[in-house]
């Protein structure tokens, strides 16, 4: 199968109400905050913004990694960008791998042509992929040719062996991944893709020079589902074996605490609303990101992923309010109470 199938093939499962983890039980249910009955402050004044690398932006959020290399990726993400253009927030690009092998294929990620005041856009390659073949000049091309902001390293051991065309030699890729920071000009970011960051995982990384982590945990879309979904039926209830392994959300975010308090945290994986990212930020990540509900939105329009932004920036804006919090930098230094479920 080719690349691009392997795309479209994405697109249409990560649709499908049959990979979302956030129907089971949340972790972020279980976080309670200090609910305040007199705020003592005006809600006009509560202040979602953020700097990230020093650039402004409206909220700590970001449109998460999802697609791109197809017609059909290409409108998506260009409405996907155009929402974060009109909200102010930032935005990462779905795995450009594909950009590499096809260079025709580079307007499928060029979104900053439509939206030029985006203010913040990460490209994104899969680690594996430094043990075939790509090089320091493809990331560089990848970079410059979308005027990325920052670098993901996507990391995604289950998936790949799950997918019948996976790579799967992991092998000393956290010596080449230093090997590159050390002489690339934008910052690098890993991420996972769904099973999240352990504390041994954080603790073996803490050294790295990378300007931050997305946790991507447990507990939103099963990319494990995804997989078996399009694989041979052979294999497909692997997929149902592994659709819980990994670290949740508020794990991860624990465990980056501890070891990468240093870097840039971004929570993701199963966040549903405002107060989830209220909540994230408590637990000291610096932005929250979502993927799959706003392609839902994109798959409508531009106004619809409009809508969903502002929709999770104003839950994330009164909850501050109720909590008596006026900033992020406030809101970081709020504690929380953990009840069971």
């Amino acid at each position: 199968m080719n690349t691009s199938q392997r795309k479209n093939d994405h697109i249409h499962y990560v649709l499908d109400d049959r990979v979302d983890n956030r129907r089971y039980s949340n972790e972020f249910d279980t976080i309670q905050l200090e609910y305040q009955s007199l705020p003592e402050i005006d809600f006009a004044s509560v202040d979602t913004s953020i700097e990230l690398h020093g650039k402004k932006l409206f909220a700590p959020i970001i449109i998460g990694s999802m697609t791109g290399g197809t017609e059909k990726a290409k409108v998506l993400n260009q409405r996907l960008a155009k929402a974060a253009e009109i909200c102010q927030i930032g935005m990462a690009l779905g795995s450009q791998r594909i950009q590499i092998e096809n260079h025709s294929c580079e307007n499928h990620f060029s979104v900053k042509l439509g939206a030029p005041n985006l203010p913040f856009l990460f490209a994104n390659i899969g680690a594996v992929q430094l043990n075939y073949g790509v090089s320091n000049a493809d990331l560089q091309y990848i970079v410059e040719s979308v005027n990325a902001d920052a670098l993901f390293f996507h990391t995604n051991p289950l998936q790949e062996t799950l997918q019948t065309e996976g790579n799967t030699n992991f092998s000393e890729l956290i010596k080449k991944i230093e090997e590159i920071v050390t002489c690339f000009e934008v910052p690098i970011f890993l991420k996972d893709i769904g099973c999240g960051i352990s504390e041994s995982f954080a603790r073996k990384i803490a050294h790295l020079s990378i300007s931050g982590i997305e946790v991507a945990g447990l507990g939103g879309t099963s990319w494990a589902i995804i997989e078996s979904l399009r694989s041979p039926e052979s294999i497909e209830s692997l997929g149902e074996t592994f659709r819980f392994f990994g670290i949740s959300t508020v794990q991860s975010l624990k465990n980056c605490q501890k070891h990468l308090k240093s870097k840039t945290i971004i929570a993701s994986g199963g966040l549903r609303n405002g107060l989830d990212v209220a909540k994230a930020i408590i637990l000291q990540a610096d932005l929250a990101a979502f993927a799959r509900p706003f392609l839902l939105a994109a798959e409508i329009s531009t106004d619809a992923v409009v809508d969903r932004i502002q929709r999770i920036i104003r839950e994330l804006k009164i909850a501050m309010f109720c909590l008596g919090i006026s900033n992020i930098n406030e809101l970081k230094k709020m504690k929380i109470f953990n009840r069971g479920m």
